[in-house]
């Protein structure tokens, strides 16, 4: 295993890339003068996003005979009941399923 093998020698830029070199290599680029801010503002976004992503637990109220028969069902699939209910939830949020409500 080579230490030293450079990762950019096959490297293949789109067009959009070359734009940015050539104007980086020509000096085109002006130091933004809120850097910090801009950092800060980064820094907070990512946290949110994270924050967004994280799991959260839930208390809730289900009537016994649905919960033995959403434990049936995530048995036969081979997963955790919950993991099938985070399922569910999410493809709910997610506008991938619909209430239906007879």
């Amino acid at each position: 295993m080579q230490k030293n093998k450079n990762p950019f020698i096959n490297l293949i830029l789109d067009e959009e890339e070359k734009q940015l070199e050539e104007a980086l290599e020509k000096g085109e680029f002006e130091e933004n003068p809120d850097l910090e801010m801009t950092k800060k503002m980064l820094k907070e976004a990512v946290h949110q996003y994270r924050q967004l992503h994280i799991s959260k637990p839930v208390t809730l109220r289900i009537n016994q005979l649905d919960l033995i028969r959403i434990k049936a069902k995530a048995k036969r699939k081979q997963i955790p009941y919950q993991t099938l209910l985070g399922v569910l939830l999410h493809d709910f949020a997610e506008g991938k399923r619909e209430l239906s409500i007879k």
